[in-house]
């Protein structure tokens, strides 16, 4: 067995304020199972979904959203 078989997952740091999958998708007009999908490869941070987003360049769907 390798030494890192025997490691616990580690806990990846949240950045920002944590989204739920149901207020990603909504704030960026994804279907339930994309928005699934991103949610689980880079997790509840909101700094980190936004910044991908961005980069992806989709715009928030809602105005006040900007900037949270």
């Amino acid at each position: 067995m390798t030494q890192s078989a025997n490691r616990t997952p580690s806990r990846k740091v949240v950045r920002g304020r944590p989204y739920s999958i149901a207020e990603f998708a909504r704030k960026y007009r994804l279907d339930d199972q994309e928005a699934k999908r991103l949610f689980e490869k880079f997790g509840p941070s909101s700094t980190e979904l936004d910044l991908l987003m961005e980069a992806k360049r989709r715009p928030p769907s809602f105005a006040s959203a900007i900037g949270h």
